[in-house]
């Protein structure tokens, strides 16, 4: 059998397998991607660290919040299971995202073997924690519309699935499997960044259409203009005159504005966001298995790899099995 031969290299590709070769890569294309997607996913999440600190950062007490969540997040994130389920979702898939760049990184899983199982089984338990909190709070999640509730309950049951069905692949020693189903998991995962990047610029189409509108409380307008009830009831006439009781059963159209205030913010946010959402996680989820259709010489030799490690797991519980016996039989004697 012939054995792969790189070929000669230049001095620029020479210098580039000088950092990708100590991570743990082999070709110069796994890094390239590593690089990008997992670096994407690693900025994404430190950018978003300080953001543990919830009433400092998140959802300042009496604040609109726009250091930290998006305009009128934290009216509804300051209250009741809202409040648990965004702190939980913060605490776990924060972490997660973090710790999964190190799973991804080759030089982790050869030389630090433990450290990888042990990473995975935080990882696994973190995402399925985080699923669980986004679905507490997507019902008030940038407006709540159905189109974003079934978004997110599609991406959370897609990722649980995916996820276990890497759990099941490992412990079975179908390492080619695991691959693909980790990488599902966490390319539709991911596909929150790229969501963030479609719903601002639909966000600013909408805003120059000018015909859409989002539907708020008179209680969340006032949130929006910070409390100010002279600011809102200017900006929005049909909260005047509403007795206290009813401000938050009348509810007024807003145009989705970005920029303007935030309100107008708001509602192009949450206009935006359900459909940003469904065409994220299609270009994720597409994007992965054209990723796979080109990489099938890499899932044949993880297939092999798993075909030996199943042969050597079944080799040795061969071996085993007649020695248990065998002592077995000899405590029998001694009986």
């Amino acid at each position: 059998m012939s054995s792969y031969v790189q070929p000669p290299a230049s001095g620029f590709v020479r210098r580039v397998r000088k950092v990708y070769n100590p991570l743990g890569f082999s070709h110069g294309y796994n890094f390239v991607y590593w690089f990008i997607f997992a670096g994407a996913l690693f900025g994404f999440v430190l950018a978003r660290f300080m953001y543990l600190n919830f009433d400092g950062v998140y959802c300042p007490p009496g604040g609109s919040g726009s250091s930290g969540a998006a305009p009128g997040q934290c009216y509804w994130f300051q209250k009741g299971h809202y409040k648990i389920g965004i702190k939980m979702h913060l605490a776990t898939i924060l972490p997660a995202g973090l710790l999964v760049v190190f799973q991804f990184t080759p030089f982790f899983r050869y030389s630090f073997l433990l450290f990888h199982r042990i990473n995975g089984y935080i990882v696994i338990t973190l995402l399925l924690l985080s699923n669980i909190s986004a679905l507490m709070i997507v019902r008030r999640s940038f407006g709540g519309h159905l189109s974003t509730q079934t978004g997110v309950g599609v991406l959370a049951i897609g990722t649980t699935f995916a996820i276990t069905k890497a759990y099941v692949s490992i412990k079975r020693l179908e390492i080619h499997k695991h691959r693909m189903w980790m990488l599902r998991t966490w390319f539709w995962a991911a596909s929150i960044i790229t969501l963030r990047i479609i719903f601002i610029i639909m966000s600013a189409i909408i805003t120059s259409i000018g015909s859409y509108h989002d539907i708020f409380s008179c209680e969340e307008l006032l949130s929006l203009s910070d409390g100010d009830r002279a600011v809102r009831n200017q900006d929005f006439p049909a909260c005047a005159n509403i007795p206290f009781l009813n401000q938050t059963t009348t509810f007024v159209a807003v145009q989705a504005n970005l920029g303007a205030s935030s309100a107008t913010t708001a509602a192009s946010l949450n206009t935006s966001f359900g459909s940003a959402l469904w065409l994220a996680l299609l270009i994720h989820a597409v994007g992965l298995e054209i990723y796979f259709h080109y990489t099938q010489g890499e899932t044949e030799r993880l297939r092999q790899v798993s075909l030996e490690k199943q042969a050597q797991r079944k080799m040795q519980t061969e071996q085993r099995g007649p020695i248990g016996t065998m002592e077995s039989g000899r405590a029998e004697a001694g009986k």
